[in-house]
């Protein structure tokens, strides 16, 4: 199946970042913006309380999912966006690592930021994403 999202790795900026600066899709991709996935169990609790990689493991599964009932996967997202409840680099540093080892090969542009809280209790991640398709 043919995909919508081109990712676009700059040779004039640093090589340093693990994921691409940028990414295209075509006029004819339906884009799928996701709200913030969070770290929440099925019943609504908070999965992984005082664990940033627990949080972040659980929030990239509830993203999946999303993506899976919009018709989609995740070598289809264009962009994320990882909200971590901290002022320590330490944590989102913890946080990226999950997220970026569930993209594997798929190194989507990304933006990582601490924040002071997030919406539900005892939550420390949050992932935004937008996804792009081409329903053939």
């Amino acid at each position: 199946m043919p995909r919508a999202v081109t990712l676009i790795r700059s040779t004039s900026l640093s090589d340093v970042a693990e994921y691409a600066y940028a990414a295209t899709a075509p006029a004819d991709a339906r884009l799928i913006f996701l709200a913030g996935a969070c770290p929440l169990n099925e019943d609504g609790s908070t999965a992984a309380v005082g664990d940033y990689a627990g949080q972040a493991a659980k929030a990239f599964e509830n993203m999946r999912t999303a993506l899976t009932d919009a018709g989609a996967s995740l070598e289809d997202v264009i962009s994320t966006r990882v909200l971590v409840a901290s002022s320590r680099q330490e944590d989102l540093v913890t946080a990226w690592g999950v997220v970026r080892a569930g993209f594997g090969d798929h190194d989507a542009p990304s933006t990582l930021l601490g924040v002071t809280v997030l919406g539900y209790y005892d939550q420390l991640v949050e992932i935004e994403a937008v996804a792009a398709v081409l329903d053939v």
